[in-house]
């Protein structure tokens, strides 16, 4: 069966990562610092930075006063981008069955589906990681 919205372990790291670096703009943040603060694995948490700073999301520099930071304002970065940057982009032509088995063109159902898919890329596209940032001040 396929799932409605993936949200995997990873995605929310990511996403915790994210908001967590929007709140901690005043010096650079390391990963052992992040992964002790999620309970996370650190090897995990570097897979998900390393995606993130792929897509221009956060920035790392090495050495021993290393770290991440967002590489944009967090006013400008939707949860959206977050999701996608681990995910891929949400795909609204879903069907629960790995194979469409309904037929005429209609779904057993209905709107219902394509509904929620619209309403959570709202909300994920309009939902910056400045408007959560104040859950870890």
């Amino acid at each position: 069966m396929a799932s409605m919205l993936r949200i995997s372990e990873a995605t929310s790291l990511a996403i915790h990562t994210v908001v967590y670096l929007a709140a901690h703009t005043e010096a650079l943040v390391s990963t052992k610092e992040i992964a002790k603060v999620f309970h996370a694995s650190e090897a995990h948490l570097s897979k998900v930075l390393q995606r993130l700073a792929r897509v221009g999301l956060v920035r790392s520099i090495r050495g021993p006063h290393g770290g991440f930071a967002l590489l944009k304002p967090a006013n400008k970065i939707s949860l959206l981008e977050v999701y996608e940057a681990i995910e891929g982009p949400i795909n609204s032509d879903v069907c629960l069955l790995e194979e469409p088995v309904c037929k005429k063109g209609r779904c057993v159902m209905g709107t219902i589906l394509h509904g929620m898919y619209r309403e959570i890329n709202q909300y994920l596209r309009r939902t910056t990681v400045e408007s959560l940032k104040d859950v870890f001040a």
